[in-house]
């Protein structure tokens, strides 16, 4: 009987990479559409490997595979992963930190920065309704000499601290109880908790995972902690953030405005997402990470690490690690 691996909630243009890749396991790779309810999938193909981007893997998808070995995402976050259940289980759990997006996000950060600071996405709608020269009366904040404030201080904020030192931002202060003050100071950062940092940043950018320490650690109290002139970039997950307080500090003018790429419901509702009321709001569609070229190493990275589990080998990325074999 065939092997399976299946593909949950697919999402790219093919996937001739992984069945390249993965032929010599005599594996099929199966993709199970978002349409499809996983556990009674999982049970009729009953798969070895699991491979998953935003869908929710917990201890019922577990259960309904007593022939699963690893779950690999692609990408690094995984806080839609069971993991303990899956350490219970003996189910490798691995994930793809090195595919080249911190190159990918930190653009976008640094473009929804942009396009938030100069009024971008307003000013083009203006030009093609024939309303000129109205940037020339539009509130936009200088930023010579900037304070950019970093909530995680993984390889992507670093990459975008680099970015935003290249645009004049003078300090760069970051919070992340992952890594040593003396590793951050070494960066160019100075540590300092999140507080300090929706005080004295006039750009914050998210870059943290998020855990229960971390859901909304972008509050209704912070916020009121913020600059007129703050703006704050999300490329991380929506859930970091209480979109209502969010919205209702852009709705009152109480901070400059928002950048937006993560939300905490996915894809956003337009009639129930306030974000979509907000003036001097960019949004975009979890797109951060994208590019052909990272899309590609992706899926080759991801696979390869299915390929390590299937020649009876633990994955490189092991991230619910145990004892043992």
């Amino acid at each position: 009987m065939t092997r399976v691996i299946a593909v949950l909630e697919p999402g790219y243009a093919d996937y001739a990479t992984e069945r390249a890749l993965l032929a010599k396991h005599g594996v099929e790779i199966v993709a199970v559409p978002a349409t499809e309810a996983a556990v009674p999938a999982l049970a009729r193909l009953d798969p070895v490997g699991i491979l998953l981007r935003e869908r929710r893997f917990g201890s019922d998808e577990i259960a309904a595979a007593p022939g699963l070995r690893a779950v690999v995402r692609y990408g690094v976050g995984v806080d839609n992963i069971d993991l303990d259940s899956a350490r219970a289980s003996g189910i490798y759990v691995a994930n793809v930190p090195d595919y080249g997006a911190e190159h990918e996000v930190s653009d976008h950060a640094v473009a929804l920065y942009l396009a938030v600071n100069r009024r971008i996405v307003s000013r083009d709608a203006d030009v093609r309704a024939g309303t000129w020269g109205v940037g020339q009366g539009a509130r936009i904040p200088g930023r010579r000499d900037g304070v950019l404030g970093l909530l995680g201080f993984g390889r992507i904020a670093r990459a975008a601290a680099t970015k935003f030192r290249a645009m004049g931002f003078a300090r760069v202060l970051a919070h992340d109880p992952g890594v040593p003050a003396t590793e951050m100071a070494a960066a160019g950062a100075t540590p300092a908790d999140p507080d300090t940092i929706c005080r004295e940043a006039d750009v914050i950018s998210l870059h943290a995972p998020l855990v229960p320490d971390t859901h909304h650690v972008i509050d209704a109290r912070r916020i009121a902690l913020m600059k007129p002139t703050t703006i704050l970039v999300n490329v991380a997950r929506g859930g970091l953030v209480d979109e209502a307080a969010l919205a209702s500090a852009l709705i009152d003018g109480r901070i400059f405005g928002a950048g937006v790429d993560v939300f905490e419901v996915e894809p956003p509702d337009p009639a129930r997402s306030p974000l979509f009321r907000a003036p001097n709001t960019v949004l975009s569609d979890h797109g951060a990470w994208y590019s052909e070229a990272s899309v590609d190493r992706l899926q080759t990275l991801a696979a390869q690490e299915l390929d390590r589990v299937l020649r009876g080998e633990a994955p490189e990325n092991w991230v619910n690690r145990w004892d043992g074999p």
